[in-house]
């Protein structure tokens, strides 16, 4: 099946929109702050030329966003969508990150949202690699109804393999989920 995955999505607060090279300031600008940093594999993301590194491979995937926080315009963070299998009809979700000034918003709840109603509609299983030591993420996905599945090392763009965490949800449990909380 053929879909786009830089569509366009969004609801009432959040905007993900393709992400491209002129954006690598104003994504550099939300993600120069180090405590993002503090539970993620690479906890160095935070310097620009390591920063760098990583915009590059989100360029490279051809399905990472930015994420614009709607009232006022800004970039506030970025998530991607990558290896894509189209034989067991599954994808990944991933590379997420938010300026801190909007952690405890709702805002990574918002965004999942969006991506996985959007996603669901061509795969019927998506994956979260999460690091190992990344408790806010861990907890925050296990929120959205994502299982732990496993542990294994995985090297990120440009980076030496880090330990990471495999979660997944499948489309049946999402679609369940939500219905049992309308």
């Amino acid at each position: 099946m053929n879909f786009d995955i830089q569509s366009v999505l969004e609801n009432e607060n959040v905007m993900l929109c393709p992400l491209q090279e002129q954006d690598f300031e104003y994504l550099y600008a939300a993600a120069a702050d180090p405590k993002i940093w503090e539970q993620h594999p690479n906890k160095d993301r935070w310097k620009k030329e390591v920063f760098r590194t990583f915009f590059d491979g989100a360029i490279q995937s051809k399905g990472a966003f930015k994420i614009i926080e709607k009232t006022k315009g800004n970039v506030i963070g970025s998530s991607r969508f990558y290896d894509y299998n189209q034989r067991e009809g599954s994808i990944l979700i991933g590379y997420t990150f938010y300026a801190t000034a909007y952690w405890g918003k709702g805002i990574n709840h918002a965004v999942k949202n969006i991506m996985l109603n959007y996603i669901f509609q061509f795969v019927s299983k998506v994956y979260f690699h999460i690091g190992a030591n990344n408790v806010r993420s861990q907890i925050a996905i296990s929120r959205l109804g994502a299982t732990k599945d496993g542990e294994q090392e995985i090297a990120y763009f440009g980076e030496q393999p880090k330990s990471n965490f495999i979660y997944s949800l499948t489309k049946k449990a999402w679609f369940s989920i939500k219905s049992s909380t309308v």
